[in-house]
């Protein structure tokens, strides 16, 4: 008994040393938010932070899974593409979460990265979920029929990413807005 209440004990603690390294990361931006900064903000020292990451590295990938599980609690029951749209409107208030994101996406190019992983997974995760909605968008006329759903998914995929490491050099680039506009030029005409 002792051992699952020390488990949920810590389990409640990672949530929490989660929640304020979001909070740090979104609001001071990846290069600057050091461990000693979000230890700080959960209330622990890095040695004690790192007990319940293992890493630096970890604790980084931990911070974008946890984006990405608040992102998806916050639109669910709601259309992909809307979702989509929603989630890159958001991503302007958290220029830190966007750099963490863009910073670790390059990096996992490399098939020995830690990050790899986690990127390969959410790709196909992403690709699984939109796979069948944008068939369902193109059978309701949303998206022109003689598209490829795969495509259409890379396609939107990529822009939104690259669109974010454009938004990082000029951030009066209205990302949401040009993915509007990508999303008119796949209707039927």
């Amino acid at each position: 008994m002792a051992r699952r209440g020390a488990y949920a004990k810590g389990v409640a603690k990672r949530e929490e040393i989660l929640e304020a390294a979001l909070r740090v990361v979104a609001d001071q931006g990846y290069r600057r938010a050091s461990v000693r900064e979000i230890a700080d903000a959960a209330g622990l020292s890095p040695a004690g932070l790192l007990h319940y990451f293992g890493s630096k590295e970890e604790l980084f990938l931990a911070i974008l899974q946890a984006r990405d599980e608040h992102d998806a609690r916050d639109h669910a029951g709601t259309a992909f593409l809307d979702a989509f749209l929603a989630v890159v409107r958001h991503n302007i208030t958290v220029p830190g979460l966007v750099t963490l994101y863009a910073q670790l996406a390059a990096e996992a190019g490399d098939p020995g990265h830690p990050a790899r992983d986690f990127f390969m997974a959410r790709t196909a995760n992403l690709r699984e979920i939109a796979r069948e909605e944008i068939a369902a968008a193109q059978r309701d006329g949303r998206i022109r029929a003689d598209l490829d759903p795969e495509w259409v998914m890379r396609a939107l995929h990529a822009l939104a990413d690259g669109l974010q490491t454009a938004w990082m050099l000029d951030p009066d680039i209205d990302m949401a807005a040009d993915i509007e506009q990508f999303l008119l030029v796949i209707r039927p005409s």
